[in-house]
């Protein structure tokens, strides 16, 4: 999944931020399957093995959106806020994170490691970390949607529960059953808890650790005195320059929180969007734990995911519209997944793995909002036997 050829040049690309227990993976996945197999035959005929990166199009996308945040942020710092330039510069930030820092610290904007290093820090100019993100969403993609390895799956607890915990589970709380209700208001707060995350002292992300990921190595801890050094120069640009500007007031502290909301708003909808909605498979290694039988680790990762639009969706979202396509290929570069998608579509209907596919953006949050308030309420605990399998 991460390293595709298993060869030391390619391991080289990328430092290694963590180490997964590699027991785990092979009691409850399996790999080299027929559906694998065939699935990787016939995506690379479209991308050749070695072209699978970025191409002329992507940069001149990441380059766009990072002329676009540049400029912003140069009249947030310089000029001082405003409503209007919260509300823009909020959702441009959002942008980075969707189209320049993911391809490239999933290592699939350029062969060369440099060039991804670099577009990687789009992470800490947005407020967060690329190495905090890479430990939590690298340990994301190898446990897609499982309830208790999973980070994504449990992050926003207790506040919000992405899990669709059995009726008597202690995580579930009274509140959740209204979350379908304030899904929105309580992602706006994605930014505030990002900007001050305190696991930036140390770089040791708490939701991988908890799975067992390991990240006591001597790298990570060379770049905490990186981390924090970003951290405090994006809270100096985004949150002291305007009350240096204008001075403490209220309206700034609010056009502040505008832009926090804006980004969380912008950037937090779209991720929950793709692994939370009405079908997605909840608890991808059930079969392991009643017969014993791994599954097929390819077939999990198209059954948690979903998949809208097309090219338009991917060229605004970096491609994370095609997320059944990038968890199957996450180290190839999103400009690839409009190409591939019509083959990966026919090959899962041929070996009868459940696509989920919703033609415009507005279906898919649909049924993550009503996902939502299912999972808050219990109702699909009350309505089948199997609740938390796909079944679409």
């Amino acid at each position: 999944m991460i390293h595709p050829y298993h060869t030391t040049k390619h391991l080289e690309k990328m430092r290694a931020v963590g180490k997964i227990n590699d027991g785990d993976v092979q009691r409850d996945y399996v790999f080299d399957t027929p559906f694998e197999r065939e699935i990787k035959r016939e995506v690379f005929k479209i991308v050749r093995r070695g072209r699978e990166f970025g191409t002329w199009g992507y940069f001149a996308r990441a380059f766009t959106y990072i002329g676009i945040m540049a400029a912003l942020q140069y009249l947030w710092v310089t000029v001082g806020p405003s409503w209007t330039l919260a509300l823009f510069l909020g959702m441009s930030q959002a942008s980075i994170g969707l189209n320049v820092q993911h391809d490239a610290n999933h290592g699939a904007a350029s062969k060369k490691p440099w060039v991804n290093d670099l577009l990687g820090f789009g992470a800490d100019f947005i407020g967060g970390s690329k190495w905090l993100w890479m430990e939590q969403h690298w340990t994301h993609h190898a446990y897609t949607n499982h309830a208790s390895k999973d980070p994504d799956s449990f992050s926003a607890e207790p506040m919000m529960a992405f899990n669709d915990y059995p009726l008597d589970h202690p995580n579930r709380k009274l509140w959740h059953r209204a979350q379908g209700f304030l899904f929105l208001p309580l992602l706006s707060f994605y930014w505030l808890s990002s900007v001050f995350n305190v696991q930036i002292l140390d770089l040791e992300q708490r939701g991988a650790q908890s799975v067992g990921i390991r990240m006591d190595n001597d790298f990570v801890k060379s770049r905490r005195k990186y981390a924090v050094t970003l951290r405090i120069l994006y809270i100096y640009w985004n949150i002291v320059c305007p009350f240096l500007k204008t001075g403490w007031s209220w309206t700034t502290l609010a056009q502040i929180l505008v832009l926090g909301a804006a980004e969380s708003l912008t950037l937090a909808s779209l991720f929950a969007l793709s692994h939370n909605f009405e079908g997605s498979d909840r608890d991808p290694t059930k079969d392991v734990r009643e017969g014993g039988e791994p599954v097929c680790w390819f077939k999990s990762q198209v059954e948690t995911s979903s998949t809208y639009g097309g090219f338009i969706s991917g060229a605004l979202t970096g491609g994370l519209n095609f997320q059944v396509e990038h968890h199957l290929f996450p180290r190839m570069s999103s400009a690839w997944y409009p190409y591939i998608a019509p083959t990966v579509r026919e090959i899962c209907k041929k070996h009868g793995v459940k696509y989920a596919y919703y033609p415009w953006v507005l279906q898919n949050f649909i049924s993550t909002v009503k996902y939502m308030h299912n999972a808050g309420t219990g109702a699909n605990w009350k309505e089948f036997a199997q609740p938390l399998k796909g079944d679409l």
